[in-house]
C-alpha cells in the first residue's frame, strides 16, 4: 500500500507515538460515513468483545493473524507464549507491529502459497477481505489450501439485514436482487485516503454455503445480536 494511501497504518503510527484521541473516516457507498476511534485499535484483552476473547481462547499451533492492524491478538496470543505471525496490507501497520516485537509482515493473505498453519486468525469481521458473497466460496478454498490438516480457520461476521429495515419492519431494498452484505469502503485519515476497496457482510447460511462447498464443515461457536463466530475445518 503507498504511503498517501495508508490511512489506517499512519493513524496507527500517529496514535502510538503521542495517545491523542484520533479518528479514521470510512466512508461506505451504501450508508453514512462512519469513524473507528483509532485507540479502539489499541484495545486491552480486558476491553476486547466475548467474540474476541472466545476466538482467542481457540487458537492453537501455529498461528496466523490476519489483517493484525496494531497487533493486539497477536501481542495476546504471544504473552500467552504461542507461536503467531500476523500479517495486513498495510505498511504502517507492521512497522508499528515490528517495532513491538511481532512477528509481522507486509503480505495479501491471497498471495500465500507453500505454507501452513494450525490456526488462520481472522477478527473484526476478518473475513470481509474475500470481498464479495461470490468469492467467499474461492477465498474459503484458498484459507483451506494453506490450512494444516488438524486445522482450524476462526473468524466473525455480522448479519447487516437489519441496516435495510424500515421503522415498521420492512426492507427497503429488494434482498433478492443483490447480496445485501456486499460493502464498498473508503478510509480518510488527515491527508491520507485508501483507495475504495470491497467488503463483505456474510449471514451464517450464506457462510455455511461457502463453506460446504469449499470442503469445510463449520461450526457456529457463539452469536450475539447480529454478529457470530464461527470455527472451520476440513471435512
Amino acid at each position: 500500500m503507498t504511503e498517501n494511501k495508508d490511512a489506517i497504518g499512519q493513524a496507527i503510527l500517529d496514535y502510538s507515538k503521542q495517545t491523542n484521541e484520533l479518528e479514521i473516516i470510512v466512508a461506505s457507498d451504501i450508508c453514512d460515513d462512519d469513524t473507528i476511534p483509532v485507540s479502539y485499535l489499541f484495545r486491552s484483552y480486558d476491553e476486547m468483545p466475548t467474540i474476541e476473547k472466545l476466538a482467542l481462547a481457540r487458537c492453537e499451533g501455529k498461528i496466523l493473524d490476519i489483517g493484525a492492524a496494531a497487533g493486539i491478538h497477536s501481542s495476546y496470543l504471544k504473552s500467552k507464549g504461542c507461536d503467531v505471525s500476523s500479517i495486513d496490507i498495510s505498511e504502517g501497520s507492521v512497522q508499528y507491529m515490528q517495532s513491538i516485537g511481532l512477528n509481522a509482515e507486509v503480505q495479501d493473505f491471497k498471495t500465500i502459497k507453500d505454507e501452513k498453519f494450525d490456526t488462520l486468525l481472522l477478527l473484526m469481521n476478518g473475513i470481509g477481505i474475500a470481498g464479495s458473497l461470490d468469492s467467499l466460496e474461492a477465498f474459503l478454498i484458498h484459507a483451506k489450501s494453506v490450512l494444516s490438516p488438524n486445522g482450524k480457520i476462526i473468524c466473525d461476521s455480522t448479519d447487516v439485514q437489519y441496516l435495510y429495515e424500515d421503522d415498521e419492519g420492512g426492507m427497503w431494498v429488494d434482498l433478492n436482487t443483490l447480496y445485501y452484505g456486499n460493502f464498498k469502503f473508503q478510509m480518510r485519515y488527515k491527508e491520507y485516503t485508501t483507495d475504495w476497496f470491497e467488503w463483505l457482510y456474510a449471514d451464517f447460511n450464506s457462510f455455511e454455503n461457502a463453506a460446504h462447498n469449499a470442503g469445510l464443515t463449520i461450526e457456529l461457536i457463539h452469536e450475539e445480536e447480529n454478529q457470530f463466530l464461527v470455527e472451520l475445518k476440513h471435512k
